[in-house]
């Protein structure tokens, strides 16, 4: 006579749905609080400021022991009188913002392409059978490619810089809105059917919002890919049209054999690159990850 008792698998399917309760509970309990600053310079400022010091001792080391030629690698003296030159004349400044203005308005210009192209490709199978594998292979060809043909169609100016902006960054920032909206859970974009929220409703509340890890991600390698594709193109392409920016800097102090100057405008590329990463795309990332319940300490 077959059993009747059905107890185990009573207690069993209680023991999972008491599981599933408790996990649901821990994730509505996170704490999301900030950072004590004291914790925050200690843990983020301080390994970096570490980092940057030791390559600065390991540099003057090097110099002062003399393991390599001053015509290889110059005096961090000699470096910084190149910044303190530059201050005094009052062209520091100007140099670092003719090539951040043009930075940030490529990458703008960027967004406003990437986004919407990011999209379609994501939504609609033709446009990605026939511009996605496009994307991909723009993605990976160095920016340093653009330049000559984008000087032979504009000339030298400022759209031939914002087009080698945009032909590097577009694909990135496309690549990365189609890789989130891919991680999107298929019950999240029933859901939002189920509710009305369809054509560029959905996408607005519903895709946007679910893709913006992945979304986010594409950002900060767009910044990255419209920052090298400006380098590129202002020590390839010089004009006193263009104004003097950090590229063309570098571009000069090779022509003049100032090696000094070369490592101040490569110091300053990268102060610069990091500091838009730092100020604007990892607070954004760490509020994205945080309204996620993906980040508990900022």
């Amino acid at each position: 006579m077959a059993s009747t008792d059905t107890t185990p698998k009573a207690t069993a399917k209680t023991d999972d749905l008491a599981g599933l309760e408790a996990g649901l509970d821990a994730l509505d309990a996170v704490q999301t609080h900030r950072t004590p600053v004291r914790e925050v310079l200690t843990k983020k400022v301080l390994p970096p400021v570490l980092a940057v010091g030791l390559v600065l001792v390991v540099w003057q080391v090097l110099v002062s022991a003399k393991v390599t030629d001053e015509t290889k690698l110059p005096a961090l003296s000699a470096v910084w009188d190149s910044l303190t030159d530059m201050w005094l004349k009052g062209t520091l400044l100007e140099v670092v913002w003719t090539s951040v203005s043009r930075g940030l308005l490529g990458f703008l210009l960027a967004l406003a392409i990437g986004t919407p192209l990011g999209l379609l490709v994501a939504r609609v199978k033709f446009v990605r059978a026939a511009i996605g594998p496009i994307l991909q292979g723009l993605q990976s060809l160095p920016s340093v490619a653009w330049v000559p043909p984008a000087v032979l169609w504009f000339g030298l100016n400022d759209a031939m810089m914002y087009t080698v902006i945009l032909l590097g960054a577009v694909p990135s920032i496309a690549n990365g809105l189609v890789s989130g909206i891919d991680q999107i859970p298929p019950l999240f974009l029933r859901a939002g059917r189920t509710l009305g929220a369809t054509g560029l409703r959905g996408a607005w509340h519903v895709v946007l919002p679910a893709a913006l890890p992945g979304y986010v991600a594409g950002l900060k390698q767009g910044w990255a890919f419209s920052w090298r594709s400006l380098m590129a193109a202002e020590i390839i392409a010089s004009s006193p049209d263009l104004g003097l920016g950090l590229g063309q800097l570098l571009e000069n102090g090779r022509n003049n054999i100032d090696l000094p100057g070369v490592f101040l405008a490569i110091v300053l590329i990268l102060v610069v690159g990091i500091a838009i990463d730092l100020l604007i795309f990892s607070p954004v990332e760490r509020w994205v990850l945080r309204s996620r319940g993906l980040l508990v300490k900022s």
